[in-house]
């Protein structure tokens, strides 16, 4: 049988969207700065708190720069202990492959998925942010064919709990030249995440875009917490003392580079009730206050926060309001980011 794909125009090639959409050189800086400033944290020459937070997903450019702005006020009141990271996440994993996709996803005149359109519309989204706040951002690596096109600009990425077994993902995360968080999978087998943790930081040879690619490795890759669900469907977190330590021996047995974990705060950690994050973010400062060895491994936080509380259906329209999972409101938001400086 033949395939049944359709195969629809052949796209620009990452380096030919570069030069038609280009950054300058003020942003090429920023860039470097801050890709270096992250790296230092996570092998913990700078001993300042990394925290990634941001919309469930960027579905409004208006909205997501406007709450980029505000976090940039807030991190100049938090500069000497913390360093914010957007999450400016524009591609969102469905579990039966369907509902909103994120800004990819775009639809033509005719309602019909725009592929060039959503490519363009990230990447003017994420140069915009540069331009207007200094931050550059955080992105999961949903579609590794995506990555290229943005990796002139994003300082952070993260492999989603579906994607962390797939060995596609894992062999772009080891040639990304920025930092690459890999989550834990929804079973919550940490020997899974720290596997893939492994496959990154070592050189890989793999097809890529029809070329025969080889990679130097990513020392940076490292572990990020989600919680996971257990066999009757039930979210059941994994950022307690305990767990912590747990994956801390588990390093040490692995004998990686760069032991760190970013503890996500939402998902199965939260079960999605969103209020939650603010807990969990202090009884994971709390834990590193307990101990030294966990303060060195425990480099940063992950938090879905928006500018309204909650999340609502796409039709609705709020603006800065999540209409994927339910995010933190902005008042809590700054509220909390100043509580954590305090904590750090």
């Amino acid at each position: 049988m033949a395939m049944q794909i359709e195969f629809i125009r052949k796209l620009p090639s990452p380096q030919e969207l570069m030069e038609q959409f280009p950054i300058d050189d003020r942003i090429r800086s920023i860039k470097a700065q801050r890709d270096e400033t992250i790296r230092r944290i996570l092998t913990g020459e700078d001993d300042r708190f990394l925290l990634i937070i941001g919309p469930c997903s960027a579905d409004n450019e208006d909205a997501v720069v406007d709450y980029a702005h505000r976090l940039a006020a807030v991190q100049e009141k938090v500069a000497d202990t913390i360093f914010i990271i957007p999450r400016v996440y524009t591609n969102k994993p469905r579990t039966i492959g369907v509902g909103y996709k994120g800004m990819l996803h775009q639809p033509d005149p005719e309602g019909k998925e725009d592929m060039l359109a959503g490519i363009i519309a990230i990447r003017e989204m994420n140069a915009r942010i540069v331009r207007e706040t200094g931050f550059t951002c955080a992105e999961e690596i949903l579609y590794p064919e995506i990555y290229r096109y943005l990796s002139d600009l994003l300082s952070y990425a993260a492999v989603g709990a579906r994607s962390v077994e797939d060995q596609l993902h894992r062999m772009i995360a080891s040639g990304v030249g920025i930092p690459v968080g890999m989550k834990n999978p929804p079973s919550g087998d940490i020997s899974v995440m720290l596997n893939s943790i492994a496959a990154a930081q070592h050189s890989q040879e793999f097809l890529f875009r029809g070329w025969e690619v080889r990679t130097k490795g990513n020392p940076l890759a490292h572990a990020i917490l989600r919680g996971y669900v257990d066999n009757f469907g039930n979210s059941l977190p994994n950022y307690h003392y305990e767990d912590l330590h747990n994956l801390l021996e588990a390093y040490a047995e692995r004998k990686l580079a760069n032991p760190a974990a970013v503890i996500d705060t939402n998902h199965a950690n939260s079960g999605k009730k969103y209020l939650e994050q603010i807990r969990i973010a202090k009884d994971v400062m709390h834990s590193r206050h307990m101990c030294p060895d966990i303060r060195t491994l425990v480099k940063g936080l992950m938090i879905e926060s928006y500018i309204e509380d909650g999340s609502q259906k796409i039709s609705e329209g709020t603006y800065g309001k999540s209409i994927t999972d339910p995010c933190l409101g902005w008042e809590k938001t700054e509220r909390l980011i100043l509580e954590l400086a305090d904590l750090v």
